[in-house]
């Protein structure tokens, strides 16, 4: 089968974009041939199509100037561009099927119309909830809002939602406004879900319903190797951003005299993270350690006895969860968005209330103060992983996708 991945960043950005290259290595693996699309950027893969990508725009922040304004609100809309140079990429390399993921803003699903046009069936990755909220994260003002539902588009204009800007929520909100009123995203077949509960919200956003399914993420248990002996401490994976909760745990750390945690990652928060544990005297008990590389996080994970996913937003499927069952870890998260399908309470992990520092440091102390117990809960996070989101069943999965997308597109 021959495959076009379509993405706006051809580099390991963040989680769509690992998710992106694992998968087309997956398929690369059983003999598909894969090939992409996106937008160019320094940071980009060596790519053979590279020369028909559109030009690299960024918004954030946004094009300055009233003109550049103007102009990225312009690509948001209906990029000519993107839509010229997938025109040549697909009658270049004639794919089978095209798997979509984010094409918002920079790609624009002015892309979708040369695949309509010549009859290629098409699958999209819903990676976050974009086509019900505006913002991506039903999130305001770092609460959690659902004010949108069902296609209420005009509420982050009353808001001002994206950013406390007002104008920069007009735009976002025409953009998925009017291509929602022009049903710009009819040419895709199927919408595929790593979450049951992002599944809901697009059944709630009348986002195509007869055409989602779940298709949950996967994670390679070959690189995710478990520990063979108990571990010790709390481990915190992921961006530094107020929506995924690192505060909270570190004031955790505050009723947990005498564990540590390890923060791997970056992001904006960072600064104000490492002026919390110093205020709260956590610095000797508190490890910031940067984004780490796969081989150096797997190291960490293998050397803890838990790893937490404090989120204070709706997650969708989290890699973190996943990565960490896979390395034989136990994972004690908060009970929004599609986290509780993945944890088991008292057999691999707990589930805590968001924004609760006592909760989630009561849920913690059993495992963090009895490695064997850490240890047994570890084996059956593992296990799950093994079991339910292994790469050969994923694969399975997003071929059954795309073959129901060309047996659609062919009828």
């Amino acid at each position: 089968m021959r495959i076009l991945h379509v993405n706006k960043f051809l580099y390991r950005r963040g989680g769509a974009e690992g998710y992106l290259f694992d998968v087309a290595s997956l398929q690369r693996e059983a003999g598909h041939e894969v090939a992409f699309f996106g937008m160019a950027h320094p940071d980009n893969e060596p790519m053979p199509y590279a020369p028909w990508f559109p030009r690299q725009v960024e918004f954030d922040p946004v094009p300055p100037g009233v003109r550049g304004k103007a102009e990225g609100v312009g690509r948001m809309v209906w990029s000519t561009a993107a839509r010229g140079g997938i025109e040549r990429v697909v009658k270049a390399f004639r794919p089978d099927v095209v798997h979509l993921h984010n094409i918002y803003h920079q790609l624009s699903p002015s892309i979708l119309s040369p695949l309509r046009r010549r009859r290629i069936p098409a699958v999209m990755t819903l990676h976050d909830y974009k086509l019900a909220c505006p913002t991506y994260r039903f999130l305001d003002d770092g609460e959690i809002c659902e004010a949108c539902l069902p296609r209420r588009l005009w509420q982050p204009v009353v808001r001002a939602c994206n950013g406390g800007s007002r104008g920069a929520s007009l735009a976002v909100a025409a953009e998925l406004g009017l291509h929602t009123l022009l049903g710009a995203y009819r040419p895709v077949g199927l919408f595929l879900c790593p979450s049951r509960f992002l599944e809901g919200k697009m059944r709630e956003a009348r986002v195509f319903p007869e055409r989602l399914r779940w298709v949950p993420n996967f994670v390679d248990v070959d690189r995710w190797r478990p520990a063979e002996a108990p571990g010790r401490g709390v481990v915190f994976a992921g961006r530094l951003s107020d929506e995924k909760g690192a505060d909270v745990v570190i004031r955790a750390m505050t009723h947990l005299p005498g564990a540590t945690l390890d923060l791997a990652g970056e992001g904006p928060a960072r600064a104000s993270l490492e002026a919390l544990a110093a205020n709260e005297g956590l610095a000797d008990r508190v490890r910031f350690l940067g984004r780490l590389q796969a081989e150096a996080l797997g190291t960490l994970l293998r050397g803890a006895a838990v790893s937490v996913v404090p989120s204070r937003w709706y997650e969708n499927q989290p890699l973190a969860v996943l990565e960490a069952f896979a390395s034989g870890l136990p994972v004690v998260g908060t009970d929004l968005g599609g986290i509780p399908e993945l944890i088991e309470p008292g057999v691999d992990g707990a589930r805590v209330p968001a924004n609760d520092p006592v909760a989630l440091a009561d849920a913690l102390r059993p495992i963090v103060d009895d490695p064997a117990l850490a240890f047994r809960m570890g084996a059956s996070a593992r296990e799950k992983a093994v079991r339910d989101f292994g790469p050969s069943r994923h694969l399975e999965r997003v071929t059954a996708a795309y073959d129901e997308a060309i047996a659609g597109a062919a009828a």
